[in-house]
């Protein structure tokens, strides 16, 4: 999947400069890769948050330059709303390239019904792909996974054509026996309402953090 986004030519870099195009509705970028000289650009706010929504790794650059790129890094301010600044690798849609993608968890594992607790060990993982083919998320079936199990990386499908490049025998997935706390254990079932206000009170009084 890959979007068209137009982008302008940058003549001055710095964090001035760029704070004045941010200013702007703009946000700053850099394209390099294949061995070409990098190149200062920048992007309308509004057309590269489209970008992201749609989940677009691969964009046809227009504008400045005419040019196939991955999204390689994106900047985000500390809310992680606006958008700050953007890498861009040029890719030509033949090759094969190194991404690293997201996992997604599908299904109930019979662990879970079990009251085991299921962990996702690993969040995302390197495959090597065609830019046209990178996913947006690789699905990870937890339909069969035990109390005790694991679903190692070399278990999980991938997209045809992609091949891992992350150690296959990596943990991506596990299901454990849920822990209790002692004191939950301890308070599991008492009904007395002074009991229940005065845990109230203490948790009160103890959470200092914020």
């Amino acid at each position: 999947m890959s979007d068209s986004l137009e982008v302008v030519a940058r003549s001055a870099t710095g964090s001035r400069e760029s704070r004045r195009l941010r200013r702007q509705g703009m946000v700053p970028a850099v394209l390099y890769g294949h061995g070409e000289k990098c190149v200062d650009l920048a992007a309308r706010r509004e057309a590269l948050e489209a970008v992201v929504r749609h989940g677009s790794r691969i964009v046809e650059l227009k504008g400045a330059v005419k040019t196939s790129a991955l999204v390689r890094d994106m900047q985000w301010d500390t809310f992680g709303v606006e958008p700050l600044h953007v890498d861009f690798v040029r890719v030509d849609k033949s090759e094969r390239i190194k991404v690293r993608v997201p996992l997604d968890l599908r299904g109930e594992a019979p662990g879970h019904r079990a009251g085991g607790t299921v962990n996702m060990v690993l969040h995302e993982i390197e495959i090597e792909c065609t830019p046209d083919t990178i996913p947006e998320k690789i699905h990870v079936h937890v339909g069969k996974l035990e109390v005790g199990g694991t679903i190692k990386v070399h278990d999980i499908e991938l997209p045809k054509g992609a091949k891992v490049v992350t150690d296959g025998d990596e943990t991506a997935v596990n299901c454990v026996v849920a822990s209790h706390k002692p004191e939950e254990a301890a308070t599991a079932g008492v009904a007395e309402p002074e009991i229940i206000g005065r845990k109230a009170s203490e948790e009160g009084d103890s959470a200092g953090e914020g």
